[in-house]
């Protein structure tokens, strides 16, 4: 089978629900996942891996620039919308990927009616956008494994640190 372009699995909204409801009429489960993906790491492929695991399709929302940088301050994000919607679609384990706007993806949950939800084992179960409306269709929630000390905010602080450690240091020859 020919392998898709990344760029091919970025959406719009209307095309995404088209594409989903498709996928959901063949029978296939369908999991949604949002976050910014500012700056992709282990601990998001881990995640998106994990996700896709729980179904048979795997959506991932991004949020929009304007709204990382509400969402995390005026030096966010470091990679444009665009840039960052076409690294997370390389990921083999990803289907499709979209945009928000908004400071959470309700609005898109809710168009979309994916059969799982999937958040980060950091948010509580109590705080994870669109877990009711989820539950009330007769979808699942799942909080996923967290990898410790991957957070793009401690890699950036980590980055940012006069005190970062070196590589290893080379011999003059």
């Amino acid at each position: 089978m020919k392998p898709r372009r990344a760029r091919a699995k970025a959406l719009s909204r209307d095309a995404l629900v088209r594409a989903v409801r498709r996928a959901q009429q063949r029978g296939e489960e369908v999991v949604f996942t949002n976050g910014c993906f500012d700056l992709l790491h282990l601990g998001h492929v881990r995640s998106l891996e994990q996700a896709r695991s729980l179904g048979d399709r795997l959506l991932v929302a991004l949020n929009s620039d304007a709204s990382v940088r509400r969402l995390k301050g005026p030096e966010r994000p470091l990679v444009p919308a665009r840039q960052r919607m076409e690294v997370v679609a390389a990921l083999e384990c990803v289907d499709w990927v979209t945009s928000f706007g908004a400071d959470t993806p309700l609005a898109l949950i809710r168009a979309v009616r994916p059969d799982v939800l999937a958040k980060g084992g950091d948010w509580a179960l109590g705080e994870i956008v669109g877990r009711e409306d989820v539950e009330r269709w007769g979808g699942r929630v799942v909080r996923l494994r967290e990898v410790p000390g991957m957070r793009t905010t401690a890699l950036l602080d980590r980055a940012r640190s006069p005190k970062r450690r070196a590589g290893p240091k080379r011999r003059k020859a």
